[in-house]
């Protein structure tokens, strides 16, 4: 691979990564599973790449994400919160805020709309990025910060590009089965080694990847426990009053992911705006993301007590939530507000960026969906 090339200080906090890695897979008879290193990759406390000291997102991090293209996005989700919290609470959580970008947004929007919040509260696992928020957020007293979730919750919860980030397991058909891929050592670098599935994964198998015995020997794929186990976390959270949560991320319904054709999963890593498959490559310094399984999150939710209320493309949502009506508060004669809005608004709705790969799950409890939004809905493609 050809990929930029990070400066002394990053590749020594690198380093000290890979050592603790390496340790851990020792501690653990010389195997840990996928899950883990992503984990230790992603979190592991000062080193990981979330819980590090570089930039993530825009130009100078190794992706951007929805709310950094346009203030438009938080706008256009601020309408859909409305909408829930006046039938809840006025109270928003937002697990992941990045760098608090759509939380100010969405703050600024109803403010601006007259929409009086009680708390905008965030759960961040990032201290780096937690210090980056609440210098975002220094004008809003509602923002508050949270190191978990709360026990029970009324109001509306959203996570966007949060499930992606959830470590997966990662899990491969051979001739005689299902086997786990996990992370061992070999001659100084990480490598991948076939491990028999224990009950426990055996059964996410079978009840996450359909026809799972159909697929072909080598077929390569993901199982999402970790996310699947936060989706029940939020059931409960949201089960004992009233409320919905607002899901964006990219991946499909369980009927697209498990393909034929999609033999080599879906697992990608994201540095320096350079999309590769390699989560062996710099442990600390790149993103590793998996698409989502919505079919298995919208079953963990309904598990858990509460209803799938939408499940629609990203473009869908954003126009049925009344994008298009924000734009058109900019005058399309002055072109130099309004054609890089116009720009920015065509990224987050065409087929061809984002609007179509990345998809919206709304799943709640004590309230309904705008009309506009309820006619948008697709579960039934889950």
């Amino acid at each position: 691979m050809s990929l930029p090339v990070p400066d002394s200080d990053a590749l020594a906090a690198s380093h000290a990564l890979q050592h603790l890695i390496a340790a851990d897979i020792e501690r653990s008879a010389g195997a840990i599973s996928f899950a883990r290193f992503m984990e230790l990759a992603l979190y592991a406390p000062g080193l990981g790449y979330y819980s590090g000291g570089a930039a993530k997102l825009g130009p100078d991090g190794d992706f951007t994400t929805a709310p950094e293209i346009t203030a438009l996005f938080g706008a256009t989700l601020a309408r859909a919160a409305a909408a829930i919290i006046a039938q809840s609470a006025p109270n928003i959580l937002e697990f992941g805020a990045g760098t608090g970008k759509l939380a100010h947004d969405v703050l600024s929007a109803l403010a601006a709309d007259g929409v009086e919040l009680a708390s905008y509260a965030i759960v961040e696992l990032s201290g780096e990025l937690r210090a980056r928020q609440q210098e975002a957020l220094r004008e809003f007293p509602q923002a508050i910060w949270l190191d978990a979730l709360p026990a029970a919750f009324e109001g509306v919860v959203l996570a966007n590009e949060v499930l992606d980030a959830m470590p997966v397991q990662l899990v491969a058909r051979g001739a005689q089965g299902w086997h786990e891929m996990m992370v061992t050592v070999e001659n100084g670098e990480f490598a991948f080694s076939e491990h028999a599935c224990d009950a426990a994964l055996a059964a996410h198998i079978a009840a996450q990847v359909g026809d799972a015995d159909a697929l072909p020997e080598g077929y390569l794929t993901e199982v999402h426990p970790i996310a699947r186990g936060f989706m029940a976390s939020l059931a409960r959270m949201l089960g004992a009053g009233r409320g919905a949560a607002i899901l964006l991320d990219y991946g499909f319904p369980a009927h697209e992911y498990y393909l034929a054709q999609r033999a080599g999963g879906t697992l990608m890593c994201h540095y320096r705006h350079h999309a590769h498959p390699d989560p062996f490559y710099l442990p600390g310094l790149q993103d590793i993301t998996a698409h989502v399984d919505f079919t298995a999150m919208a079953l963990a939710a309904q598990d858990g007590g509460i209803d799938v209320l939408a499940y629609m493309s990203q473009a869908s949502f954003l126009l049925g939530a009344g994008i298009g009506e924000l734009l058109l508060r900019t005058d399309p004669q002055d072109a130099l507000r309004y054609l890089p809005q116009a720009n920015a608004v065509q990224k987050l709705l065409s087929p061809a960026e984002m609007g179509e790969l990345f998809k919206v799950l709304i799943v709640g409890h004590g309230v309904e969906l705008p009309a506009e939004l309820a006619r948008a809905d697709r579960s039934e493609r889950l």
